[in-house]
């Protein structure tokens, strides 16, 4: 089970709590304001490559548990996380944008499974090693107890959601964000991989790109 362990003592708070909002504020406001929506792949890297510089940075963290915890993976969250997902986007295309319901899967079936075995590795993965083992790692000193922790997060990563420009995304990331963070908690970072990785491959398959796809994006301003 995942801890909320602080940073070095050597670190100073308030330089810490800089480095937070610009990292999990400013990043994702300059992003969604500035960023070309056809770069997100690559913004996202970089900002992996640096969450991963900074939580090494940071000492005292178990590399190795990003690799354990497939023996206890939560199947029956998991499998819940599936049907769950798959309900509320078929409710939500259904009322919002039935023209898009099983859009990829009916027009390019061929593009689904390259969605899905690329999805989990080149977006799943970096944004959980930065919401999650860098945001309760590092930053563990700065979080409140218990639920307000999980709260936060989910606020971040929702906000990290913003150049989307979706109130029906920040919803459900957020959400998403809580089950994330509490897999990863609870269970290790495998299981809040896999959760996250369920999770958007069926909102991509059915048919949620229209919400989720960076193409998509059309800034109110």
């Amino acid at each position: 089970m995942a801890r909320l362990a602080g940073p070095e003592a050597a670190i100073n708070r308030r330089l810490l709590w800089l480095e937070f909002v610009a990292l999990y504020i400013g990043a994702p406001l300059v992003i969604a304001l500035f960023m070309p929506g056809h770069m997100l792949f690559e913004a996202l890297g970089v900002f992996c490559l640096a969450g991963l510089a900074l939580l090494w940075r940071t000492g005292g963290f178990d590399w190795r548990g990003l690799i354990r915890g497939w023996s206890r993976l939560p199947w029956a969250e998991i499998a819940g996380m599936a049907v769950v997902t798959f309900g509320l986007g078929v409710a939500i295309l259904w009322f919002s944008r039935p023209g898009a319901l099983f859009n990829m899967l009916l027009n390019r079936p061929g593009f689904l499974p390259v969605v899905w075995v690329f999805y989990p590795f080149l977006s799943a993965l970096p944004q959980e090693l930065i919401f999650r083992p860098l945001f309760f790692h590092r930053y563990g000193a700065l979080l409140p107890h218990g639920r307000g922790a999980l709260a936060l997060n989910a606020a971040i990563f929702s906000f990290a959601h913003l150049m989307y420009w979706s109130w029906i995304v920040a919803i459900l990331t957020f959400v998403g964000g809580w089950f994330f963070a509490r897999a990863y908690l609870r269970h290790g970072f495998p299981a809040a991989w896999l959760l996250h990785a369920v999770a958007g491959n069926v909102l991509f398959t059915v048919g949620m790109g229209a919400y989720f796809y960076s193409g998509n994006v059309v800034r109110p301003f």
